[in-house]
């Protein structure tokens, strides 16, 4: 009896011993189903690779743009002022080719142009001044021109009517009180009916090379957002962001703050993740923080898309936009 219970019981060691083994081995070939090899392992890694440092990348942008935020809260004017043009240096970098937006050829023509941007794009004024100035080339034959023959011409950039007596106005004034000429002085330029200081100042600094700072809507958002300024009155906005900059510098900064809050900085949905100051920025993360789809953000030649003139200079990266009708 003690001999066949252990012989029993030796043998039920080795049954379990060996269904051990078979279950080991079972287990090392599923794995190495399981496991991929060579090209296939290195595609599968490569995508994780790379959403792990664009999250690392991420993650470094957000810190740093916490850590300029924590500190524009209680910034000191010489670090604002450091901070302010260190974003300048940067734009000017990205948008090298800068420029006005509106096509012309001469101050009259800008002048116009500028009056005709409000409430409407660039380039759809682009579109239509080639017709108006076709027809009305001078402030002697604008300011002479029929107001409906003139509203039509110009209907396609919206309040065509107060824009249209607004055009006749200010060319009667200059045909009659600046010898048919667009003077250049600020104090000049404001009393022309239709003509404010955001106006004079794109006049100003695009057509006589007399520097002057541009707050449009996109300007005073991003200046904002970054902190240069709390003000919500044009002027008062103009009078802190001069105080940042050597005069030198107001144009072109204007041009380029405008550029970006176009292409990039938008007012609903900013593209912070493709953003190329987002280190400098304490609104980062208002917007899409996602770098592909930031990118799908963007607009105008930094989208791959045409630009807002007709006639852009010959530095400009874009294709020229088409003309009216031709969209």
């Amino acid at each position: 009896m003690g001999e066949r219970a252990a012989t029993g019981s030796a043998n039920a060691a080795s049954e379990d011993k060996r269904a051990a083994g078979k279950k080991a081995t079972a287990k090392k070939a599923a794995a190495k189903k399981a496991a991929p090899t060579g090209k296939a392992a290195a595609a599968k890694k490569t995508p994780a690779g790379k959403k792990t440092a664009a999250k690392k990348t991420a993650a470094k942008t957000t810190a740093a743009s916490a850590a300029v935020a924590s500190a524009a809260a209680g910034e000191s004017r010489t670090a604002l002022v450091r901070r302010a043009r260190r974003i300048n240096r940067e734009l000017a970098e990205v948008y090298s080719y800068a420029h006005p937006e509106l096509d012309f050829e001469n101050p009259f023509q800008l002048l116009v142009a500028t009056v005709l941007s409000a409430q409407t794009t660039d380039l759809r004024v682009n579109q239509t001044t080639p017709a108006l100035f076709a027809v009305y080339p001078t402030p002697e034959d604008m300011a002479a021109a029929d107001p409906e023959a003139l509203e039509q011409v110009i209907r396609p950039t919206g309040f065509f009517r107060a824009k249209a007596k607004s055009l006749i106005g200010l060319s009667a004034a200059l045909r009659d009180r600046f010898g048919g000429e667009v003077p250049g002085r600020l104090e000049d330029l404001v009393t022309l009916p239709g003509v404010g200081r955001k106006t004079a100042n794109v006049v100003l600094g695009n057509a006589f090379g007399v520097p002057g700072i541009t707050v449009d809507t996109h300007f005073a958002r991003l200046v904002r957002r970054w902190k240069w300024t709390d003000q919500e009155d044009p002027e008062k906005i103009e009078a802190d962001i001069c105080g940042l900059f050597p005069k030198s510098e107001w144009t072109m900064l204007s041009h380029r703050v405008i550029f970006h809050g176009r292409r990039i900085c938008h007012s609903r949905k900013p593209a912070c993740g493709a953003c190329p100051i987002a280190p400098l920025c304490p609104s980062y993360g208002e917007g899409e923080t996602d770098p592909e789809k930031a990118k799908k953000l963007l607009k105008y030649e930094m989208g791959g898309m045409p630009g807002q003139r007709l006639k852009p200079p010959p530095d400009f990266p874009g294709p020229p936009a088409p003309p009216l009708g031709a969209e």
